[in-house]
């Protein structure tokens, strides 16, 4: 049922086409800040974290926190379907 639940979640997560463009920009662009993401996106600051959190706690996303920047790439290992899915965009 862990499973189940697991895969769940990370399928809405990557049911968002927000996310799914921050995806494909971080496939070609890893280890960028939250404000450079939201400008090459094109979506506000806060609405970018937000996406960028929900993304990170499906396990996604990996993130490292230098002073006040935090910096997102994608995850090594992340959920089989989200490997799948970026590797389509």
């Amino acid at each position: 049922m862990e499973q189940i639940i697991t895969l769940e979640k990370t399928l809405k997560a990557l049911a968002n086409r927000r996310r799914l463009a921050i995806l494909k920009y971080l496939k070609t662009h890893s280890g960028d800040d939250v404000s450079y993401i939201a400008r090459e996106i094109h979506l506000s600051l806060v609405s970018t974290s937000k996406h960028l959190i929900i993304l990170y706690r499906c396990g996604i996303l990996e993130k490292d926190q230098h002073s006040l920047e935090v910096f997102y790439r994608l995850a090594r290992h992340a959920p089989e379907p989200a490997g799948h899915i970026i590797s389509l965009l």
